[in-house]
């Protein structure tokens, strides 16, 4: 049974820093590729996910949305199974809940990766809040 296990979310003020943590269990790690998404309170129903990051399989290929470009940094540790989401200069805009995900395809490409309907498998996600 796969299980994607986030955690590291809270709430800290504009500026600060938080880093995210993925525990994935039940699957071959290095054969997936990991996401980062968001949904943001009050997002209209049948909204995707917003895409933030993620890592590819094997080669460590890094994507990010344009607006955590600069301030947020996705990692994996095949060893301990995990993926993070080094976050830095949080603002307001980013509260949302964040949610991994693990994808089991070879694709490769921003609007391949950022498509949240390409992965397998979601954790149930954990909030972060950024009080101005």
């Amino acid at each position: 049974q796969v299980q994607l296990v986030e955690s590291g979310g809270g709430l800290v003020q504009a500026g600060d820093s938080l880093r995210l943590s993925c525990a994935a269990s039940g699957l071959a790690f290095s054969s997936f590729s990991m996401g980062w998404f968001r949904q943001a309170p009050g997002q209209a129903p049948g909204k995707e996910r917003e895409f933030v990051a993620a890592i590819t399989r094997n080669s460590g290929i890094t994507y990010y949305a344009d607006s955590v470009k600069g301030r947020f940094t996705i990692s994996g540790d095949n060893a301990k199974n995990t993926v993070y989401l080094q976050m830095n200069s949080l603002k307001p805009e980013d509260t949302a809940v964040y949610y991994c995900a693990a994808l089991m395809k070879a694709i490769y490409g921003l609007p391949l990766v950022s498509y949240p309907r390409n992965y397998n498998y979601w954790g149930q996600g954990t909030q972060v809040t950024v009080s101005s």
